[in-house]
């Protein structure tokens, strides 16, 4: 078996390829940074890793990849879209080309290798794609706007895309994970800091692919976000607007 993940050299995409690994997957890992992705190999010896450097903020880098993978006759079993990043500030206040290439990895890049291995999956009738999403996909986020709007786009493409796979009976699953705050450098990368307590991403990493593994459409870890996420359902729209911004304002980094 093997697995393809996306962001890997840090946070959730490290914890990811380790949990991988030890539950006896080759692994595919790609990012940017090289040198971390190479320390990551050399600590999971006891499987067969392959290093990818790749900038998804360039959408055709994606296109390119699935076909060189492909044509290498590489056969993805299980796929983690975890790369991403956010862009914090005023929408009018961001730059603009920052915020391209966040849509660029955060919803195309992932549109792409969700689509092209979805297609080789169903057709051999086995397969997981794990998307990783966010509490911030079921609301709007004021100040970080781009970013909420992203993982909107990543919870609701993977429901869809669930549902389908459930009406034709087929094997494979898809699952989007959804946390809260987790300890990793996305804070840094998007100039904020948490509101809440952060979870642990070895938890995280361990939760959604166990998840995964069982076909969860919705994968929303600590008990915290369990209960935000019920309480939505008791506000507006525009009440959970408000209230986004009210905690938003206070992630300035």
């Amino acid at each position: 078996m093997k697995a393809l993940i996306t962001g890997a050299s840090s946070g959730l995409g490290k914890e990811f390829a380790r949990y991988l690994a030890e539950l006896g997957y080759d692994l595919i890992i790609a990012a940017r940074r090289v040198d971390k992705l190479n320390e990551l190999k050399d600590e999971l010896d006891s499987v067969s890793v392959r290093v990818i450097s790749i900038d998804l903020s360039n959408e055709q880098d994606a296109i390119d990849m699935y076909k060189h993978l492909r044509d290498e006759g590489e056969q993805i079993d299980f796929l983690i879209n975890n790369a991403g990043f956010g862009a914090y500030g005023k929408f009018t206040e961001v730059d603009l080309e920052r915020e391209l290439k966040l849509i660029h990895t955060n919803i195309s890049s992932l549109h792409i290798l969700t689509k092209l291995c979805l297609r080789d999956m169903t057709e051999r009738g086995s397969g997981v794609i794990l998307n990783v999403g966010s509490m911030a996909g079921f609301c709007a986020g004021p100040t970080f706007a781009s970013y909420y709007a992203s993982k909107n786009y990543v919870v609701r493409l993977t429901q869809a895309i669930h549902e389908e796979l459930r009406r034709e009976g087929s094997p494979v699953r898809v699952s989007a994970l959804c946390p809260g705050p987790v300890n990793t450098n996305f804070n840094d990368v998007a100039n904020v800091r948490f509101s809440v307590k952060g979870l642990d991403p070895k938890m995280v990493a361990r939760y959604a692919v166990d998840c995964a593994l069982r076909g969860k459409m919705l994968i929303i870890p600590g008990f915290l976000m369990k209960l935000t996420k019920v309480m939505e359902h008791f506000l507006s729209e525009k009440a959970l607007t408000r209230f986004s911004y009210n905690v938003q304002s206070k992630k300035q980094g």
